[in-house]
């Protein structure tokens, strides 16, 4: 029947393997768990029309027995009384619902055998979804954990970008020191050219006119010191 076909890909459901292709476990099982939800919905609904059908195959079966029986009291009642051609017709009766029985067995055990396969897949569905409800909650956790390792990872990769943007800084620094010693030993060392024997500087020293009152304090100070 198209039932079997339609759902026997539940049967061979790997559960594992369906949440490792999973691209975030915690958002996506529980879509999945809602799936199968659906699907046992389904299954349900079809199990229950294909157990009917088992329940009606096997009720005509069960009468066409009950036909042949009924046949073959008859038959015997009638030759009881002596009368053969009424058992004949009885017999006659007793023949075709024997050959009918045939078709009602083969569609009894179709029946049954499709029932017992829709009971296997229905009862799978269950185990399956009671299963990953108990690990729904587990799997949420090593998500959560996952994630957090992962923004941690991120973390640690910025922070490694600040300390070399430290050492960069660390360098022009250095650079920068190097550059003002460098000016400042071309200033002496232009300053040097300019009065290479230091007249000019020394000139300067005793250009400087002192101001009157040093001049009379310097004279005091002579004074006092017998100079």
């Amino acid at each position: 029947m198209g039932i079997i076909q339609r759902f026997s890909d539940i049967m061979s459901a790997n559960i594992n393997a369906l949440l490792d292709k999973m691209e975030d476990p915690a958002k996506m099982i529980d879509q999945y768990l809602r799936n199968l939800e659906d699907d046992l919905g389904k299954v349900k609904a079809e199990t229950a029309s294909i157990m009917a059908e088992e329940t009606r195959a096997k009720r005509a079966l069960d009468d066409c027995d009950k036909e042949i029986a009924k046949m073959q009291t008859y038959a015997e009642k009638a030759v009881l009384a002596g009368n053969d051609d009424d058992a004949r017709k009885f017999l006659e009766k007793k023949g075709q619902l024997t050959e009918n029985r045939a078709s009602l067995a083969q569609t009894y055990a179709a029946a049954a055998e499709n029932a017992a396969k829709m009971k296997q897949m229905h009862d799978k569905l269950c185990k399956d979804i009671a299963s990953l409800n108990a690990r729904r909650d587990a799997v949420k956790a090593k998500v959560a954990v996952a994630k957090t390792q992962e923004r941690i990872n991120k973390i640690g990769a910025s922070v490694a970008g600040s300390q070399e943007n430290l050492s960069a800084f660390d360098r022009m620094e250095a650079k920068a020191n190097k550059m003002l010693d460098e000016a400042n030993a071309m200033a002496e060392l232009n300053q040097t050219a300019a009065d290479p024997d230091g007249i000019d500087a020394l000139t300067e020293k005793y250009d400087a006119v002192p101001t009157s009152a040093v001049d009379d304090e310097l004279a005091a100070l002579k004074a006092k010191l017998g100079k």
